[in-house]
């Protein structure tokens, strides 16, 4: 009886040592949903940039700023939803505008909106996105 008991108290702090960590991980959640805006504001001004003919110090910063930003993020367990070219997903993606075309196949990714990420297994911000429809459909 006192194995039982002390398999069950080993298999109680297995689950609650994983819980922690669990929680550890999930708790930064919050902050980087808040970081994506900054991403998004500093994606918008290298493509606001990079459409000028003056290239300048300013773009560059922007640029080592938006590495660094994404590198840190990667590394707390962030990656971005790979969506342009895949079959649409719900879980994964959220359709902004149905394009009626004969060049990609129904349902397919044709067009990124904003950038979706996953923290873990977990997904923080869908993809915005923009799907094939055949063509002669009213969208």
């Amino acid at each position: 009886r006192l194995k039982y008991l002390q398999a069950d108290f080993e298999n109680y702090r297995k689950r609650m040592e994983k819980e922690i960590r669990e929680t550890a991980r999930w708790s930064n959640e919050k902050l980087i949903i808040d970081l994506l805006d900054v991403i998004d504001e500093l994606e918008l001004a290298l493509c606001s940039g990079r459409k000028t003919e003056k290239k300048d110090a300013l773009l560059k910063g922007v640029e080592m700023t938006l590495k660094k930003m994404y590198a840190t993020l990667e590394h707390e367990g962030l990656r971005k939803i790979e969506a342009v070219g895949k079959p649409f997903n719900a879980e994964l993606h959220e359709v902004v505008m149905k394009v009626p075309t004969k060049k990609y196949n129904e349902g397919v990714v044709i067009e990124e909106v904003r950038k979706g990420f996953m923290l873990g297994d977990k997904v923080v911000r869908p993809s915005m996105v923009k799907i094939a429809i055949k063509a002669g459909v009213d969208s």
